[in-house]
């Protein structure tokens, strides 16, 4: 994968679509490739991590080349169908006590704010709802042109959005005395330009 850097794309752009200085400027809507997109996460258990995933059901990605903070990012997360490292961990993730699937099937997180860092990088500020409560979260981001493109193709990127939450804060707190608080999340998204 290339890392894209920010500050170069909009000329990349230009120069591999020869657009009009207006159609630069515009969004770029993108669709998710949801069978090659995931979410990571860990937590310990003890002295052990347990690790797992949760499939990406629904991506609305709007990225704006020319002014990075106008971009948009919004994502839906399928705790029906999360897996961990070991089959007690997931039916105790999903069950009642943590992430209660069955009242409560997705988690969401919706940006608020889009910040450059630097060259290839960003921060997202944005609302994640678990449990029906939502709090502010901030995500480290990546962005890359997908393997194989060609120098300038924006059509096939990869998002890869980092962070972590403290699960007692959306009211996920079965089995606190064995399990960690604080959860890892890793999210990577695969799109492609509508």
């Amino acid at each position: 994968m290339t890392i894209i850097n920010f500050r170069s794309v909009a000329l990349g752009l230009a120069a591999a679509c020869t657009l009009s200085s207006a159609a630069l400027a515009a969004p770029v809507r993108y669709s998710l490739d949801s069978s090659s997109s995931k979410v990571g996460f860990e937590t310990m258990f003890g002295a052990d991590a347990i690790t797992g995933t949760m499939p990406v059901t629904r991506a609305d990605l709007t990225i704006d080349f020319e002014r990075l903070t106008a971009s948009k990012v919004a994502v839906a997360l399928d705790v029906t169908n999360a897996e961990a490292s070991f089959p007690f961990a997931a039916q105790a993730m999903k069950g009642p006590k943590v992430l209660d699937a069955g009242t409560y099937p997705l988690i969401t997180f919706v940006s608020t704010a889009v910040r450059p860092k630097d060259a290839s990088k960003a921060q997202i500020d944005g609302d994640i709802t678990i449990r029906g409560v939502t709090r502010p979260i901030t995500f480290e981001a990546n962005i890359w042109r997908q393997q194989g493109s060609e120098s300038g193709d924006l059509s096939n990127l990869t998002i890869r959005l980092t962070g972590a939450i403290n699960r007692s804060d959306f009211g996920a707190v079965g089995w606190s005395d064995m399990v960690a608080d604080k959860v890892s999340l890793d999210i990577l998204a695969r799109i492609s330009k509508d």
